[in-house]
């Protein structure tokens, strides 16, 4: 009994998991990071928040700074495997290069 209990919870701690591509070269000098939810039932505010940390994080390792160059969110309803996704392009920067203005819009 306990064994099917345990299988139970794996398969749910499974499901739950999102898709992460991680840090990887986006062939222009810069980054991309993609991250997808298991399930629409999230939204995409947590993955969006995910991906820039992660971001800065990155570039903070490198002694820069993170700028980003481009932001991607799928958009509701999530059904149908159009779960929630957020994609970030972003460069490493030197330190003070970075000067605040507005996000660019979603393509």
């Amino acid at each position: 009994m306990a064994h099917k209990h345990a299988a139970a919870l794996l398969a749910l701690a499974l499901a739950g998991c999102a898709a992460n591509s991680g840090v990887a070269p986006d062939g222009q000098g810069g980054y991309l990071i993609q991250k997808q939810a298991a399930t629409g039932f999230p939204g995409p505010g947590s993955l969006k928040a995910d991906v820039m940390r992660e971001a800065g994080d990155y570039c903070a390792a490198q002694g820069r700074e993170f700028m980003l160059t481009n932001i991607n969110e799928t958009e509701p309803p999530y059904v149908l495997g159009n779960y929630p996704r957020a994609d970030i392009n972003f460069r490493c920067v030197p330190q003070g290069s970075v000067v605040p203005g507005p996000i660019p819009p979603p393509r």
